[in-house]
């Protein structure tokens, strides 16, 4: 938040010439969110001014004190955490200051103009710096700012002095923590907004604030410039009703150099003051309303206004809420794997209320909700949880894209846990995905038919096609389904059984950045049969047919013509039917044959073969 508040007032900052030369009456930086503290916080604010009376009474100076004094005194129990100096004045700006003999340079500058009839534009400035440091170091003491230097601009533009809002003053705040103070929320708004005889009304709306308990609340002001002896039409509001502070700060005359914490009157020029607001907003408020108003005709009838200029508004709520945020610890991304790892964690911080458990998380690219999760347990003041998911990437997303993550989201945008800030729950990254490798093409495998169209294969063989320097593991799948989820991959590549041909093999070629895929085919082939010169059908178990090694179940429509030596066909076989020396054919079918030489013609039926002839000795 602190980021984006500099950011946007440098810009503004450095709108302001071009503002200037279109002669505008009101120009500002609008008082918005600067820091938020959440838990047992309060504040207390110092200051002085640097003008040696109201310049509205005493109308003789044009001129600062070369310093003033405050005492800071923070009770002993408390703890600071943060401190932050203003000062303001009349100009341009000053943007070096000195407190306690320590240089101090402004972190930014705010600004605003009013136009007087007269004397044309009126320039007007606020600095700030964060001292924390420098308080941490010298701790309850006093304070002594100096070296606020206006001078050049009272004497150019005698403007200021003639309508009496030369001013100059300064304010430290102090954020501190008290393990007996109830759980708070305070927020610190910052700008730079201006009422004037020009622009009499002004209305200046809070946000990012949540009111779950209105006892003690308070807010507090920093302005500048206010007089007490101009008190006319003169108001401050909250949510519609009017506040009071008296006797320091009336209905009438909000702004009339006053300090609420010394009850000091004679903060010329400048006002410190913190008013009790509970019975000013209600439970279940995320916002408040202020407005300032000023001017009003005097006795005789002239029309007279007060030049107010708010700086910061500070306040004090009883809030009890967490605060959901998230942050991506690592991302894993595999190659050529769709599938993301997430580690992510949850945090609680600058939270008041513990974090429920199973508060959702969602996980979305372009809109599209991919995953959805929950935190597990109750997440305390402080803590955190950690947590990690898997998501796979969707073909139709591209290989870089946006991922969001949001927490307390419950998959449509909407929010189930009430958070003291509801717009930082959403963390974002930008995810590569490396996208599947090309495919190299490897000459195929061949083996001989074992029968049915099995065969049997060495798959590692193929890796002599691979320079297997570059890899460090090869892993070989069926498919590339299965390549691309590694999973199913084959257990013993060495003796791979193959049933069909061709049947094509996937290799994942792993190295220490990714890897690479080959393919090749397993090629099942009819390899030439081998036909034994004899047999002997005895029935001693042994060789007792014509046994022709690689025929069956592999040409599997072959025929098997046997001749006797006289050229008479004795028996056709095919298949499943094997010879065992017994005639099918002619007049002795069904005996076995007489101990002699054979004949036979083999028909494989098979294009790659011709018709195999040749003499099997039987011995019966």
């Amino acid at each position: 938040m602190e980021n984006y508040s500099l950011k946007m007032r440098r810009l503004l900052a450095g709108l302001l010439i071009f503002i200037s030369l279109l002669q505008t009456e009101v120009w500002s930086q609008d008082i918005s969110i600067f820091q938020q503290y959440n838990g047992r916080y309060d504040y207390l604010a110092i200051g002085n001014t640097l003008n040696p009376a109201e310049n509205n009474i005493v109308q003789s100076f044009c001129e600062i004190l070369p310093s003033s004094q405050a005492t800071l005194n923070v009770d002993a129990s408390s703890t600071v955490v943060a401190a932050y100096l203003y000062w303001a004045g009349s100009g341009l700006g000053d943007l070096e200051v000195t407190l306690n003999g320590t240089s101090i340079v402004a972190e930014d500058t705010y600004n605003t103009i009013f136009t007087d009839a007269t004397f044309g534009d009126l320039n007007y400035f606020s600095c700030y710096a964060n001292i924390t440091n420098q308080v941490l170091a010298e701790g309850n003491t006093i304070y002594e700012l100096s070296d606020l230097d206006i001078s050049e601009t009272l004497a150019n533009n005698p403007g200021h002095c003639e309508r009496r809002t030369n001013f100059a003053g300064w304010s430290i705040y102090v954020i501190y923590e008290n393990n007996t103070l109830p759980l708070n929320q305070v927020n610190l708004f910052q700008g730079l907004e201006i009422i004037n005889r020009n622009v009499t009304e002004k209305t200046i709306f809070l946000n990012n604030v949540n009111v779950l308990d209105n006892d003690n609340a308070k807010i507090g002001f920093l302005a500048w410039e206010g007089d007490n002896a101009l008190n006319f039409g003169e108001s401050l509001s909250i949510n519609g009703n009017i506040i009071s502070n008296p006797p320091l700060n009336l209905a009438d005359n909000a702004f009339n150099g006053t300090n609420t914490f010394t009850n000091s009157n004679t903060f010329y020029n400048c006002d410190l003051d913190v008013y009790g607001i509970e019975n000013n907003i209600n439970i279940g408020d995320t916002q408040v309303e202020i407005k300032l108003t000023t001017g009003g005709l005097n006795n005789n009838g002239v029309f007279q206004a007060d030049l107010i200029i708010i700086n910061n508004i500070i306040t004090v709520l009883n809030s009890q809420l967490p605060d959901a945020t998230i942050v991506i610890d690592n991302i894993v991304t595999n190659c050529g794997d769709r599938i993301i790892d997430i580690d992510y964690t949850v945090f609680n911080t600058n939270s008041t209320d513990p974090l429920p458990a199973a508060t959702p998380i969602a996980f979305y690219v372009d809109d599209i909700l991919l995953a959805q999760t929950t935190t597990q347990n109750v997440i305390n003041i402080n803590g955190s949880e950690n947590g990690s998911i898997s998501i796979s990437i969707p073909s139709t997303i591209p290989d870089d894209f946006l991922l969001i993550i949001a927490v307390d989201d419950d998959g449509d945008g909407n929010s189930t846990v009430i958070e003291i800030l509801e717009s930082n729950n959403t963390t974002e990254i930008t995810v590569n995905l490396i996208p599947l490798p090309e495919t190299f093409q490897l000459n195929a495998l061949n083996n001989c038919d074992e029968g049915l169209n099995t065969a049997i294969f060495n798959l590692e063989l193929i890796l002599s096609q691979v320079n297997i320097n570059n890899y460090d593991d090869f892993i070989f799948y069926e498919t590339i389904e299965d390549l691309q989820n590694n999973s199913n991959n084959i257990i013993n590549p060495q003796n791979y059984q193959s049933q069909e041909t061709p049947q094509t093999i996937y290799i994942k070629a792993e190295n220490s950045i990714c890897f690479d895929i080959y393919e090749f085919q397993l090629l099942t082939e009819n390899c030439p049969p081998h036909i034994p010169q004899g047999f002997s059908p005895n029935n001693d178990g042994y060789n007792d047919f014509f046994n022709i090694q690689g025929l069956y179940s592999i040409f599997e429509n072959h025929k098997l013509l046997i001749y006797s030596r006289y050229g008479k066909l004795i028996f056709v076989g095919n298949n499943d039917l094997k010879w065992y020396g017994i005639s099918n054919r002619g007049i002795n079918q069904g005996k076995l044959v007489p101990t002699g030489t054979y004949f036979y013609v083999l028909n494989l039926n098979d294009k790659n073969y011709v018709s195999i002839t040749g003499w099997v000795y039987l011995q019966n």
